[in-house]
């Protein structure tokens, strides 16, 4: 959950004004390629819908009928949670199949066109030369670039290493913007039967479909990374090197996780065996996703019934809880970033009644971000009853400077083509937390998603609330936490522990 704007997870990002905007990759290769310019744009009626009808079993012939009368044609049905994925033209077609006996909801996953007609801004990696990788030296019992990683003993993954690194038979899905299998660090744990591109709602085995484009965001392979880059002698150390981790790659060309992208991302991480899923990301283009709105509405079911049926067949769902330091738990938010892919609008919502998903669906795992020094990070995201528990997320280095020897605030990570660099966000506070999960699941095999994050959270370490919170030092309060120790809405029930996970 990094973003150009304060928003968005997936990207590189925090709130205005933050210098946290750049990873340093740490091979040499020149600057990573920006995003490519918007793509071609569709005729302006053809749009992407998921209707959603009862689970169990394949759309009636009467709903089939009704969806090609209003102008669509099914992509993809998913119909053990049935959720049908439609591309449509023509204006209307939503309403004309809320209409239909069976549907139980309807909506279009975009407001642009197909393609979607609007570029995000994934940002651009500053490169660091060779010097600079073989100044990291080594250290006797540790990756070369470990000592950089402050965020491994914040959260003890370092002593846990010492007794455990994870089982292989333990399967982390990174669903995200895709992930290089490639790189030396993620190959040897890379778990290519459960990887997938979903982008189009369908998902798409071809040999490396899962991988980043040429100029697509490095933010699923940097979280692939974190989670389980091998122990090895060579660049990183993941939280549990031990186990495996997937790609299933969500994020279309222009860096939009659309709605049936995601359902698919669920569905497909299901099927496969999957024991964990790290969601670092929101689904585009609406932050909040209201219920008062019928397409709106419509998203939420569909995430939700493909979310809540991983977690049937045994996957822990984790998510970021997002960087624009709101308070979920508040009585009003104010929005004024959706929908991200034609024109925001500036809106007020109801958090309570307007979701960010899949972080603020039922039993989600939702985490906040902490930097060096173990306190909320400037742009978390947090609210008593919202936020489950808390990880390293980096911050500026400004405001939390780590010991030495690392130096830089953000977060070590894998990068495409061999490289490594720093990112900061609830998307790096994320897969901390599923690589946690990863560790409890191979201490416990049989453990169901239920148990696991019962044991995640009574393992965590209770972190009283920071009062005053004044992260920038200039005497006023940056952001109020509210409850005790043992559960409060900046680090929920405290921090992740991996040292428990993999001895208790």
């Amino acid at each position: 959950m990094t973003a150009p704007h304060p928003r968005r997870r997936r990207t590189l990002a925090v709130p205005a004004g933050m210098a946290l905007a750049t990873a340093l990759a740490l091979l040499p290769g020149g600057p990573a390629a920006a995003a490519d310019g918007p793509s071609a744009t569709a005729d302006a009626a053809s749009l992407s819908y998921v209707v959603n009808v009862l689970p169990g079993q394949a759309p009636s012939p009467q709903v089939k009928r009704a969806i090609a009368e209003a102008g669509g044609t099914i992509v993809t049905s998913y119909d053990r949670i049935g959720v049908i994925v439609v591309h449509a033209d023509g204006p209307g077609f939503a309403e004309a199949v809320r209409a239909v006996r069976g549907v139980h909801s309807a909506g279009a996953t975009r407001t642009a066109p197909l393609p979607s007609a609007v570029t995000a801004d994934l940002g651009t990696p500053k490169v660091l030369g060779a010097r600079e990788v073989a100044a990291a030296g080594a250290t006797a019992g540790q990756d070369p670039l470990q000592k950089y990683q402050w965020d491994l003993p914040a959260i003890k993954a370092d002593k846990a290493h010492e007794k455990s690194l994870g089982s292989s038979r333990v399967t982390v899905a990174v669903i995200d913007t895709g992930v290089d299998d490639t790189h030396p660090d993620i190959a040897p744990n890379f778990d290519r039967a459960a990887s997938a591109d979903c982008v189009s709602g369908k998902p798409d085995t071809t040999d490396g479909a899962w991988r980043p484009g040429p100029g697509e965001s490095a933010h699923g392979t940097h979280v692939a990374g974190e989670i389980a880059a091998a122990k090895n002698g060579v660049g990183m150390t993941g939280v549990a090197p031990g186990v495996k981790v997937s790609g299933i790659k969500v994020s279309n060309p222009d860096g939009f996780f659309y709605t049936e992208a995601v359902v698919c991302g669920f569905m497909w991480a299901a099927e496969h065996g999957v024991e964990v899923t790290n969601n670092s990301y929101y689904t585009d283009p609406w932050y909040f996703n209201c219920k008062d709105d019928p397409d709106q509405r419509a998203l939420v079911e569909a995430v939700t019934r493909a979310s809540r049926y991983a977690e049937r067949k045994g996957a822990v769902n984790v998510a970021a809880a997002g960087n624009e330091n709101y308070d979920l738990a508040a009585d009003e938010i104010a929005d004024p970033s959706s929908p991200n892919d034609t024109t925001p609008s500036d809106r007020v919502v109801d958090p309570s009644e307007c979701y960010d998903i899949p972080t603020q669906l039922p039993g989600v795992v939702t985490v906040a971000a902490t930097g060096a020094k173990g306190i909320k990070s400037s742009f978390s995201n947090h609210g008593l009853g919202v936020v489950d528990i808390a990880a390293p997320g980096g911050d500026s280095t400004e405001y939390q400077k780590p010991e030495p020897p690392a130096d830089n605030g953000m977060v070590l990570g894998t990068l495409p083509g061999g490289k490594w660099g720093y990112m900061a966000g609830t998307s790096m506070a994320s897969p901390h937390v599923a690589g946690v999960a990863a560790l409890i699941r191979s201490t416990h095999p049989d453990a169901s998603p239920a148990k696991v994050k019962s044991l995640l959270y009574a393992q965590a370490d209770a972190t009283p609330c920071t009062t005053p919170y004044d992260i920038d030092g200039d005497g006023e309060t940056d952001a109020v936490c509210e409850g005790t120790a043992e559960r409060n809405g900046f680090y929920g029930h405290g921090i992740a522990d991996a040292l428990d996970a993999v001895t208790k």
